[in-house]
């Protein structure tokens, strides 16, 4: 049954002819400068006299052998006609040897014409031997037709000539059809057996793609089905036991992404030598990195599409308990899918976290690690590793909003620490100011509110569902500090405070009625916004009292948060502060 040619063959074929030709290129060049050059440097040598006819015979060898490489260079042709080009370009250069030997080598050189072609057609063979993977078959076969050229065509010089002269060309001939076939054989098998060798399972390897902490990605191809893959492989000597433990939970956590911006998860195995690998989708693009790289920042509204389609695929990934840890321009390329240019894929799920059981991650990822890049690092990353989640992708998602549109960094520095530091305290500087020039006010206010250090904006927008955990938290510390359980728990009718009220008080009747939960939905909304604002206060006592007496005229110190900047809310807020101290006589 036949079968279509394996890309990666036929990439490596098309390489070899062309470099295989460009060598003829520049050895016919080579000859055209030594007729001029040789007769400068050498007393009584003159440049030969040839005929017209051979004289447009070597510039047509030269054109034909330079339309023949550009061929190949540049019209990517399929196998059949690569082997037909390299094929014929041979055997035709064969005869223009043979025919420029007998004109060239005239007068008292005429008996040695035989021997320059002879030379000229060997020095042909072998290169092609050394450089075309070719079967021995098809190699033995244009040796014996390019040797027999020349005795066939130079039959009449050849007549004159010592019969031990012809016997001993003769032997030369054969010897080098010989010795060519010989190195096709080597090479071409030992090309078969580094084939078998990159082979895992189904999948055959190709070339490297990229390197990092957690294995070697190769392109590779599907052997029974052809199909274009991308193989990561976790090297032996890597293959400690945590290692491999984080490798299975990177491909098992990312086998869970359906979303077309995530790359998808094809297969997974072990080879019998004991490599781990798995198996994905093959992209042929750039990373943002490249792109901003290449062509400098671009125009908010492409930038708009890419950060929208990359959120997509963070979403899925947060609804499904799971945070990327490490989003930045090099995990995120732009391919065409379904002739669709700009599709996002999300790369490199290595170092992602499950919020939802951060258990599994106690083995295999250190305690209190930051992990990610520095310049894409969310300050809570930084300040409390262990309880990144979704917003720490927000806020990168945003750094990498200002990276497309300004072509630098939110923050940029000379030494990790200073960059980390200004995460942490600096606010960022408006996309549209870097820039020079006006940019859409709504995506600037988006980027802006992504990468607030406060968190507020991307607590309420972005992901209200993780509100369990921080609702548990702040039940942990009120029932720490009173020093036992209330009889009755009243909050407001947000689902995580039922979640957190039964796993931190079971016993507890919790109350959500309208008429016994006012006070709570007053001076507790938002919810996270309030609880982080909870950190700031010495004890879960103070927090609850200020909460309590502030909540009843809270709006008359909160301006809407989505109506102000960053810099002027925490200005406001300053304000609002300084208010309640002068009210309230505090020091």
């Amino acid at each position: 049954m036949p079968t279509t040619a394996n890309p990666h063959e036929v990439d490596l074929l098309r390489d070899r002819v062309r470099l295989y030709l460009q060598v003829l290129l520049l050895i016919d060049v080579g000859a055209h400068v030594s007729d001029v050059v040789a007769p400068l440097l050498l007393d009584d040598l003159s440049s030969p006299a040839l005929p017209l006819s051979t004289v447009i015979l070597r510039w047509g060898c030269t054109v034909a052998t330079a339309a023949a490489w550009s061929l190949a260079r540049f019209a990517r042709p399929d196998r059949p006609t690569l082997v037909a080009l390299e094929s014929g370009v041979t055997l035709a250069l064969v005869l223009a040897y043979v025919h420029i030997a007998l004109a060239d080598a005239g007068g008292p050189l005429s008996s040695y014409a035989p021997v320059f072609a002879l030379f000229g057609v060997v020095l042909l063979l072998v290169v092609r031997a050394a450089l075309v993977p070719s079967p021995v078959n098809r190699t033995v076969v244009i040796g014996v037709l390019s040797v027999v050229g020349v005795f066939v065509f130079m039959n009449d010089t050849l007549s004159a000539l010592d019969p031990g002269v012809t016997d001993a060309l003769l032997f030369l001939g054969a010897a080098f059809v010989v010795v060519t076939g010989v190195t096709s054989h080597v090479i071409y098998g030992l090309r078969a057996q580094v084939r078998h060798a990159m082979r895992l399972g189904q999948y055959e390897l190709g070339r490297k793609l990229g390197e990092g902490g957690m294995g070697v990605v190769y392109e590779a191809t599907h052997m029974m089905l052809r199909r274009p893959t991308a193989v990561k492989l976790l090297p032996i000597d890597k293959a400690g036991e945590q290692t491999v433990a984080r490798f299975e939970r990177e491909v098992q956590q990312t086998s869970r992404l359906e979303h077309p911006n995530s790359v998808s998860i094809y297969d997974y195995g072990r080879t019998p030598d004991g490599q781990f690998y798995y198996a994905m989708e093959y992209l042929d693009g750039l990373t943002l990195e490249q792109l901003v790289g290449i062509d400098g920042p671009i125009n908010v509204a492409r930038a708009a599409l890419i950060l929208q389609q990359a959120a997509n695929a963070l979403a899925e990934a947060h609804a499904l308990g799971l945070v990327h840890r490490d989003v930045k321009p090099a995990n995120i390329m732009l391919c065409e899918r379904a002739q669709v240019p700009d599709t996002v894929k999300v790369l490199d799920f290595g170092l992602v976290k499950a919020i939802d059981n951060p258990g599994i991650d106690d083995n295999i990822t250190q305690a209190n690690a930051i992990v990610g890049t520095p310049h894409y690092l969310a300050p809570e990353a930084m300040s409390n590793p262990d309880d990144v989640g979704p917003p720490s992708d927000v806020y990168a998602l945003g750094a990498i909003g200002f990276f497309l549109v300004t072509g630098r960094e939110v923050f940029t520095g000379q030494s990790v620490i200073e960059v980390c530091s200004k995460h942490l305290d600096r606010p960022p500087e408006p996309p549209s100011a870097v820039r020079g020039d006006e940019i859409d006010a709504g995506f600037e206010a988006l980027v802006l509110r992504a990468v607030d250090q406060d968190g507020d904006v991307i607590d309420i927008l972005v992901q209200p569902r993780r509100d369990r955990r921080a609702a548990e938290r702040f039940f942990r510390r009120l029932l720490k500090g009173q020093g036992g359980e209330p009889r009755r728990l009243v909050t407001d009718k947000l689902g995580s405070y039922r979640t957190a009220g039964r796993n931190t008080m079971p016993s507890v009747v919790h109350d959500t009625t309208r008429y016994a939960n006012n006070r709570a939905e007053v001076s507790h909304q938002p919810t996270r916004q309030r609880e982080r604002q909870m950190r700031r206060f010495k004890s879960p006592e103070q927090a609850q009292r200020f909460l309590s007496v502030h909540g009843i005229i809270q709006n008359l110190f909160r301006v809407g948060r989505h109506l102000v900047s960053s810099a002027n809310h925490r200005m406001l807020r300053d304000r609002s502060f300084r208010v309640w101290r002068q009210v309230t006589c505090a020091c």
